[in-house]
Formats: C-alpha cells, sequence, structure tokens
C-alpha cells in the first residue's frame, strides 16, 4: 500500500543529529524577557523590559495553569497525549493517507512532537512544510523525549515555550496580554480562544472564532458560538499589551539592571519606597498650580548608609518623567550653609553664639558687585550664628565665607561628597554661600547623613550585600558637627524666620535644613532623624521657575510625611554630646538676644557675648557701595527717583561730602536725587578728617 511504502521510506532515511536536553535544563535556561528589582526582603520593587525581540514572563509550573487551558489545548492538539508514546501513529497514518488521496493537508504532530522542535531549530519548518527528513528526526526526538521526560515535564514545557501571537510567548505571557489575567485564573472560553490561537496565531478574529467554537463543539456540543466570537472580536479588537505589575523604582531599575531574567536584590525597602513616592507624588498634586511637575526624594539609613527609598521622579503631570531627580545636578539653595558654619566652627573663627550683622553687604569681585539679600528681603540686624543659620539668613552667611574664603569652603564642600562642585572657589564666588553651584539629591542626603553621623563620610549603598566602597572618613570635627545638628534642630532658633508652626517642626528630635535656589527654580528639604536621613527636592526638570514656592511650602511638607511615617512606631532621641564639647548659660550685652544655654568647641566658650558699641567702631559708608553703578529709571519719573546715603557707627559731627560739597550730617540715612555722572562721596568727621570714601557712577537717560 501506498502508506505502508512512504513509512518504510521514513525508516530508511537517515535521522538528524539531535541532542534532547533534559527538563530540568530546559527549565533553568528560560529567561523572561524582563528583569526585575527586589527590595531587601525579596519583594518586587520594579520589572524592566529588557528583550525586545520577544516577550517571555517568568516561567510558570503546570499547577499554576487553568486545568481548562490544558484540557482546551489538548482537545485541539493532541487528544491521545496520555496514550501514545511520543507519536500517535493512528493520526499520522491517517494524515499520510491523507495527502496521497489529494485531501486537505491536516496535522499530526503530538504535544511531544511540537516540543522536539522547540527545543531543537533544526526540527523547525522553515517557510515550506518540513522535508520528510525532517518529519521523521522530529518523530526520533519525541520518542526520545518521552523516554526521559514524564507526561506532566512535556505539557509543562510546551505551555511555557510555545509562541502564541506575535512576540507572546508561553502562557503567562499570552494570559496577561488577552485577558490580564495569571494562567491559573483562565475561565473555559478564555482557555478556548488560547487555543484557538495555536494553529495560526496571526490570523483574523473571524478565523480564530470560529476554530474555538470547533474546539468547545468536540468536548462541549452546546458550546456558545456567539459568545466565543464576541471574546475573539473584544480581545484582538484592542492592542496586546502587558502592563508592569510592579513600577516603584524606575530610575534606578535602569541604572542597575543590564540583562534579560535579572532579579537584583537593593537595600531599598518596599513599604517605605511606596510611602515616600505617594507621599511625593500627594504634594506634587497639591502644588500644580504653582507650576511644579516635578519631585525627587531619598531616604537612607544614618549607620549602613543603605538607600531605603530611591524616588527619581513622582510628578503626575511631569513633562520629562525619565529624568532622575536623585541624580540630576540643580542649584544647592541654602542647603550648603551648615557646612560653612560647621567650617567656621572647627576653624574657630565663630562660635554658635557669635553675633553677625545681618545687614546689607556689597562686595567687590571679578564680575562686578555682589550685593546678597536674604529670602524675605528683610535685615534682622545683630544676630547669632545659631539663629543665622537656624533661620536661613543669608548675609551673615556670606560674611562667613568672606572670612573663611570662598576655595576652603568648596575644599570642605568636596569632602562631604559634592564632586559635583568641580570648578575652583573663584568661579562660583562668594555666592557659593548661598548654593549657586549645583548638585544632586544624592549628594546632598550622604552629605547630610556625615553630619547626623558626627562629621564621619562613607558612600551610600543600594546593592543589598555589597561591601562598603570605603572606611568612613572624618571631614568635621565631631563637636562642631554635633553643634551644627543641634541649630539644625532648634525651632527657636528658626522661628526669626520660618515661626514655631511649620512643616519643619517634628513631634521627635530631628535636624533639618531647606533651600530655594535663584527665580525659585529648586526646592529642597533634607534633614535626619537619630536613625534616618531624608531629602526632598520639587521643582520643574525643565528649568522653569515655580509660583511663589519656598523650602517651607514646597518640599518640606513631603519631607515631614514621609519622616513621621519613619519614626512612627520608633523614638529619635538627640545625639549624646561628643567628648569635649562645653556647655554653658550665655548673656548677651546689649541684650541682642535673650538668655540662654549655647554648646562651645573646647576652648572658645564664654558666659557673656559683649558687643562693641558704635564708639568703638569705624565709622564708613554702607551705602551706595563703592564702584557701584546706578541707572537711572526710564519708565519711572525723574522727581520720584531717589538714592539713600547711609552710614555706620557715626556720631555728632560726621557729615557727608559728596563730590567736594557738604551735604549734611551723617548720624541718619540721606535721600539724594541722582545726577548723572561720576561722583565720590567721603565722610568727614570733626577736624575735616576723611573718614571713609566711595566712588560710584550714576547713568543718565541719554547714557
Amino acid at each position: 500500500m501506498p502508506v505502508q511504502c512512504l513509512v518504510l521510506t521514513l525508516l530508511l532515511l537517515p535521522a538528524l543529529a539531535w541532542g534532547m536536553p533534559g527538563f530540568a535544563e530546559v527549565k533553568s535556561a528560560w529567561q523572561p524577557s524582563e528583569a526585575y528589582l527586589l527590595d531587601r526582603n525579596g519583594k518586587p520593587l520594579h520589572e524592566l523590559r529588557m528583550d525586545f525581540s520577544v516577550r517571555r514572563l517568568p516561567w510558570v509550573a503546570l499547577a499554576q495553569i487553568s486545568p481548562a487551558l490544558t484540557t482546551a489545548i489538548l482537545t485541539a492538539e493532541d487528544r491521545r497525549f496520555y496514550q501514545h508514546h511520543g507519536v500517535d501513529w493512528q493520526a499520522l497514518g491517517a494524515a499520510l493517507l491523507g495527502r496521497f488521496v489529494g485531501k486537505p493537508a491536516r496535522g499530526a504532530s503530538t504535544l511531544t512532537m511540537q516540543l522536539a522542535a522547540l527545543l531543537d531549530p533544526q526540527l523547525a519548518p522553515g517557510r515550506q512544510r518540513r522535508t520528510l527528513r525532517q518529519k521523521w528526526a522530529q518523530i526520533r526526538a519525541a520518542l526520545e523525549l518521552e523516554k526521559t521526560w514524564n507526561k506532566r515535564e512535556i505539557l509543562e514545557a510546551y505551555l511555557n515555550l510555545v509562541s502564541f501571537r506575535g512576540e507572546l510567548q508561553g502562557v503567562a505571557t499570552t494570559a496577561q496580554a488577552f485577558f490580564g489575567k495569571q494562567p491559573s485564573g483562565l475561565s473555559e472560553n478564555e482557555a478556548l480562544v488560547l487555543a484557538a490561537v495555536l494553529p495560526s496565531p496571526n490570523v483574523g478574529a473571524g478565523r480564530i472564532g470560529k476554530r474555538a467554537c470547533a474546539i468547545a463543539k468536540a468536548g462541549m456540543p452546546t458550546a456558545d458560538c456567539a459568545a466565543l466570537q464576541a471574546l475573539v472580536s473584544r480581545v484582538l479588537g484592542q492592542p496586546l499589551q502587558i502592563g508592569q505589575e510592579v513600577e516603584l523604582a524606575p530610575h534606578l531599575a535602569r541604572q542597575l539592571l543590564k540583562t534579560p531574567g535579572e532579579s537584583l536584590r537593593t537595600t531599598l525597602d518596599e513599604s517605605v519606597q511606596r510611602m515616600a513616592l505617594n507621599a511625593l507624588q500627594q504634594q506634587l498634586r497639591g502644588l500644580a498650580e504653582h507650576n511644579v511637575r516635578d519631585g525627587a526624594a531619598l531616604v537612607a539609613d544614618n549607620e549602613t548608609g543603605e538607600v531605603l527609598a530611591y524616588v527619581g521622579s513622582a510628578g503626575p503631570l511631569s513633562k520629562a518623567g525619565k529624568v532622575d531627580g536623585v541624580r540630576a545636578k540643580r542649584q544647592a539653595g541654602s542647603t550648603l550653609k551648615p557646612f560653612l558654619y560647621g567650617l567656621a566652627l572647627e576653624k574657630r573663627y565663630l562660635t554658635a553664639a557669635s553675633i553677625l550683622d545681618d545687614a546689607p553687604i556689597h562686595l567687590d569681585t571679578a564680575s562686578g558687585l555682589y550685593i546678597p539679600q536674604n529670602y524675605d528681603r528683610d535685615y534682622k540686624g545683630q544676630v547669632s550664628v545659631r539663629t543665622a543659620l537656624a533661620s536661613s539668613l543669608n548675609i551673615p552667611a556670606v560674611r562667613t565665607l568672606v572670612l573663611l574664603g570662598v576655595e576652603r569652603f568648596r575644599d570642605r564642600l568636596r569632602d562631604f561628597g559634592y564632586l559635583s562642585i568641580s570648578q575652583p572657589g573663584e568661579y562660583y564666588g562668594f555666592s557659593l554661600a548661598l548654593g549657586s553651584a549645583e548638585v544632586s539629591l544624592l549628594e546632598q542626603v550622604n552629605a547630610y547623613r556625615a553630619l547626623a553621623n558626627g562629621g564621619l563620610y562613607a558612600p551610600l549603598r543600594v546593592r543589598l550585600g555589597e561591601a562598603p566602597a570605603q572606611q568612613p572618613q572624618r571631614v568635621l570635627d565631631a563637636t562642631a558637627a554635633f553643634i551644627i545638628a543641634d541649630i539644625l534642630a532648634d525651632r527657636a532658633g528658626r522661628s526669626v524666620t520660618f515661626g514655631l508652626s511649620n512643616p519643619l517642626a517634628t513631634r521627635f528630635w530631628a535636624a533639618v535644613k531647606t533651600g530655594t535656589s535663584k527665580d525659585m527654580r529648586d526646592n529642597w528639604c533634607i534633614g535626619f532623624s537619630q536613625k534616618y536621613t531624608v531629602g526632598v527636592w520639587v521643582g520643574n526638570f525643565e528649568g522653569d521657575s515655580m509660583h511663589d514656592v519656598s523650602g517651607v511650602t514646597g518640599a518640606a511638607p513631603a519631607w515631614l510625611e514621609i519622616i513621621n511615617a519613619l519614626q512612627e512606631k520608633q523614638a529619635s532621641n538627640p545625639p549624646a554630646p561628643p567628648k569635649g564639647v562645653v556647655f554653658r548659660n550665655i548673656t548677651y550685652l546689649p541684650a541682642v538676644e535673650p538668655v540662654r544655654r549655647e554648646w562651645f568647641l573646647p576652648g572658645t566658650e564664654t558666659d557673656v557675648v559683649r558687643l562693641t558699641g558704635p564708639s568703638t567702631q569705624t565709622p564708613r559708608i554702607t551705602s551706595p557701595a563703592n564702584g557701584v553703578v546706578i541707572a537711572l529709571d526710564p519708565d519711572i519719573p525723574y522727581e520720584n527717583q531717589a538714592v539713600f546715603f547711609i552710614a555706620h557707627a557715626t556720631s555728632g559731627g560726621v557729615e557727608f561730602v559728596l563730590d567736594g560739597k557738604i551735604l549734611g550730617s551723617a548720624a541718619n540715612s540721606l535721600k539724594w536725587r541722582p545726577t548723572p555722572g561720576a561722583h565720590k562721596l567721603a565722610l568727614l568727621g570733626q577736624g575735616g578728617k576723611v573718614l571713609d570714601t566711595v566712588e560710584f557712577n550714576v547713568r543718565g537717560l541719554n547714557r
């Protein structure tokens, strides 16, 4: 008979060489197209697709697949699966006979034969049907598989390896893409649809619906074909997409994950990450009307340096959500001031009780005059270092930088890990005291963590089990670090600017500092408790200004919510005073600040801070500054424009002299109507002695 002759021909053909792997080998070699970022406890933080040639999810065990799906696929593909030993000779004979008598081609491959072709590309058909030689090799491979694999292993491997439609491979991927379900949750109708897809995965919905109905009728004569067709039309009428199950740390995932199938455990805590993300998102929603779209947050463990939360971007209205706000460089604002005053204390140039003058200052620089102003455009006069830092006063900070030198401060910032501040000190100038340099949130949090650790710096870590990159290095004297932390935790000290009730006031001990960059482009709040350091930045990645947003109204509320949640079930005690720090009750004469208790470095302590009176100070002109250029405004009537001459530490008999002409007493400010040209203002004392002079220019409307 023709069939017998064909079978004899198959038996005589030489088989292709193959080597069938074992089930365990196939399963262990399975590689999802995703990579997975895990938290410290193995909980998923983020799924990131790495392989775009195919879509595969993790291997799924047979016990986790709906029995309805296995029944439907066996009905459609291999009804005698549990009766044969790899080859259904009855089906194969019928297919061969039909082929010789001219009937339409029909498949006779068992699931085992199909699995053999999935495992060995040489057995897979090309664009044409398999050759007789390939078919025989596939038969022999299937027979070999059945000797070493059991039926459950064959079925499980097949369901994971088979491609369904487009880029979708395996039942886990396809169930998610088609129905948004795990394979265990598939209904009978959904299982029938997936089984109907297999023979011709990319045909239209009509043909798949008819095949699903045929499969159903083979086992269920009362199948509802209309419902099946409607289900197919609905599913295939929309894009087949797989949503990520968890998207908590996309920026860190893109930074760390490198290969498909990779699972990387980090130091992050899933609950802390979720909490920080939600807190920041909620705050950004409330700031939307103030032109605030973006934000970032970072939480670190003070002792270990392990990062517990890494929120690179959280703005629901962000236009650049892929920018990593933790590593992006932004202007620091007032957040660098603690390190400035820490250096001044360490060098014993100042103490926390020292008095600084919060009054207008004009500094000559290479690029012209630098005239800093306070955030609230107000001046507090004589203030202590404690008040100046806690209330974030700008002019005292600039005076401190003048005292220390820009280069020395720049070097100290780099010691604290601010490696983004890479230019020489002269590049930044005196504005470095007010945070003109660009830094990252990662640098900020670790620098403040060094303060929390008493002046010891070590890098942060995000990989669980990773050895520290370096041992802690001392970058600030422990006594100075303690005093700075004490100032940053001082509610009364910050009340001059922020009041007593504000988002910086926690129920527990915490040291915190805010900062706002020029034109309100960046807003920071960074602080630490006994155990944690938390940093928050808000702003716009594109660099446009926020509207009426400060550190207290922008980043601080999110910071407060995060650190409150962290400390909800644990105490945060003030740091213990380090050895050598000295405690005193101090009094100011005159009483520019109330009597209080203060900390000092050894050798700098005092009980009385006595201010020098005007009689012992050198009279000088404080306004206008030497070298200033004053431009008349064409939009303001000339008669309404004026320049005020102001002198400091003057007494009776001291007069202003402009261009050789006596104007009047310098005891009080003097209003002068500007005239275009170069001018010389002198301060004339008794006996005609010149005490101070400044030169300035007035540019008229015709210049």
